[in-house]
């Protein structure tokens, strides 16, 4: 079969829906999502409001696809330390190296998905998402405790937070270069697990 059968896609060349999704969560994380319209993400794209709208319903809708593209990987990584064999310390750990990962290679998602305060629906439905994830951290702090891995004189969820805390806050410094995510990783895993796991017994 000879000649090219993929659809044409719709706008302005180079403007598919991702490349248009990445630049509106750039603008989204400049100059806040409220503050940010549609005019101004045409005029920054160069093209029309209508051609915007041949992907996307509103920007609602940009909002809801650049939170859940940090969600999903988050969930993703959940999954996967939540199913991982081994004592809940260990995949506690590997919960927190995962999400390092996703910061570390969707990183404006994951500052938008941060920046989120639950003004409109779209934001509530985030953070309930995010509210979901901050269990899962508890329950795995509190399995490790159970276990005797961690130490128990710290409520779990103040221990997540904590934790997750010290994760969050890396998207207001970190900017990624190529491999050293995890380096990045290491280092904050040295810092948080030296210092929640209880020595051995002797």
């Amino acid at each position: 079969m000879t000649g090219d059968t993929r659809p044409a896609r719709r706008g302005r060349p180079g403007y598919d829906l991702e490349s248009l999704l990445r630049v509106a969560v750039k603008l989204f994380n400049e100059r806040g999502y409220d503050g940010t319209s549609m005019e101004d993400l045409s005029r920054k794209l160069g093209i029309t409001k209508s051609a915007i709208y041949h992907h996307v319903r509103s920007k609602d809708e940009l909002l809801r696809l650049a939170v859940d593209r940090a969600l999903d990987g988050l969930f993703e990584i959940a999954d996967e330390a939540g199913s991982a064999p081994g004592r809940a310390i260990d995949r506690l750990e590997l919960l927190v190296r995962g999400s390092i990962g996703v910061l570390s290679d969707r990183l404006p998602f994951v500052t938008l998905l941060l920046r989120v305060r639950g003004n409109t629906k779209v934001e509530r439905a985030a953070l309930a998402r995010r509210r979901e994830f901050d269990r899962i951290v508890t329950e795995l702090v509190k399995q490790a405790a159970a276990e005797g891995d961690v130490r128990a004189d710290v409520d779990p969820a103040v221990t997540s937070r904590l934790l997750f805390g010290m994760v969050n806050s890396l998207i207001e410094w970190y900017r990624p270069r190529r491999g050293d995510g995890g380096e990045l990783a290491d280092a904050v895993c040295k810092i948080a697990f030296d210092g929640l796991r209880l020595p051995p017994t002797k």
